[in-house]
């Protein structure tokens, strides 16, 4: 399984966090939506996370650069398991 990194936290109004994770080319992302709550109650976002192949999409064209510098960042900085 390979290994993604956060690139991109959103919040919204309704109180959902959507997290998108990228590989380090910036080619593919994991995208995974929770409860602003869990951050406060759950055990934090971490830095990495191994997804299964068939739940990665590809990214948009102008997102690639961008997710690959955050990608490449992140697995420089931290284990996958950081909570950031």
């Amino acid at each position: 399984m390979p290994t993604v990194w956060l690139v991109d936290r959103q919040f919204d109004s309704k109180g959902l966090v959507r997290l998108t994770y990228a590989t380090e080319d910036g080619e593919r992302v994991h995208t995974k939506e929770l409860a602003e709550q869990r951050l406060v109650t759950g055990d934090g976002i971490t830095a990495g996370r191994e997804v299964d192949e068939s739940a990665l999409g590809e990214a948009s064209a102008d997102e690639v650069d961008r997710f690959a510098a955050e990608a490449s960042r992140m697995a420089a900085e931290h284990d996958p398991d950081d909570v950031v």
